[in-house]
């Protein structure tokens, strides 16, 4: 199974392009700055990938992106290239929950648990974090809690969760001081393609002019008068 997957949700880029599957299966990637640089490295890096594999979009099962929550920017971004890579090689699309890549990761980075249970944090900036949380058991993702928007000091978790994230160098001192173990992660391509064989069984696949990105917040700014209420209760 030949899969293109990428991720610009966050500030980082992440791209991998995986060719056959099992102990068969070849990888190429590539992580690095995103944020400003993802709407000119995006592309090239892709076709740098794709040449070294030998492959041309129209050999892939389908195009992977990282749908959202995360960055307005990032994700239309994303959801619009994966669109015209798809369209162009008549390939399906599988849009993937940011917030599930990052429970994936968290499992990869603590040896693949034959059980877990995360708490999946993204920085949604303007004060506050997307959070979902998720079990991994039976070799499958369960979602058990829908993906919220929350200010630091209103996370609530189980104790025997695993907070898993990008949140803690920005409000790690804000968050309740719970015995959670925190682990620094994020949604990864790698982590798409790990999910992508379980969701495209499931028929999570869509055509390109159906893919779109997953906005939880309808506001990418905040007014002068919401950051000074924000700027007063944090000095309260």
């Amino acid at each position: 199974m030949n899969l293109l997957a990428f991720d610009t949700s966050t500030e980082r880029m992440s791209i991998a392009l995986q060719s056959g599957a099992g102990d068969n299966a070849r990888l190429w990637q590539h992580d690095g700055a995103g944020g400003a640089l993802t709407s000119t490295h995006l592309i090239p890096e892709i076709q740098r990938l794709m040449t070294q594999a030998g492959l041309a979009f129209g050999d892939l099962a389908a195009i992977v992106f990282g749908a959202g929550p995360g960055s307005f920017t990032g994700l239309r971004t994303a959801c619009s290239v994966a669109q015209g890579l798809a369209f162009g090689a008549a390939v399906p699309v599988l849009p993937v929950d940011t917030l599930l890549a990052v429970a994936q990761q968290a499992h990869h980075q603590l040896g693949q648990p034959a059980r877990l249970r995360v708490m999946a944090l993204l920085d949604a900036r303007m004060d506050e974090m997307y959070a979902a949380s998720y079990l991994y058991e039976s070799g499958q993702w369960l979602r058990t809690k829908a993906c919220s928007l929350i200010s630091p000091e209103n996370l609530a978790a189980e104790p025997d969760l695993v907070l898993a994230g990008n949140v803690f160098a920005v409000y790690g001192t804000r968050l309740p001081a719970q015995l959670h173990q925190r682990l620094d992660a994020w949604p990864t391509a790698q982590a798409l393609l790990h999910l992508a064989p379980a969701l495209l069984a499931s028929g999570a696949a869509v055509r390109a002019e159906d893919a779109l990105p997953t906005y939880i917040r309808d506001k990418v700014a905040q007014t002068t008068q919401e950051r000074q209420l924000h700027a007063l209760a944090r000095s309260a």
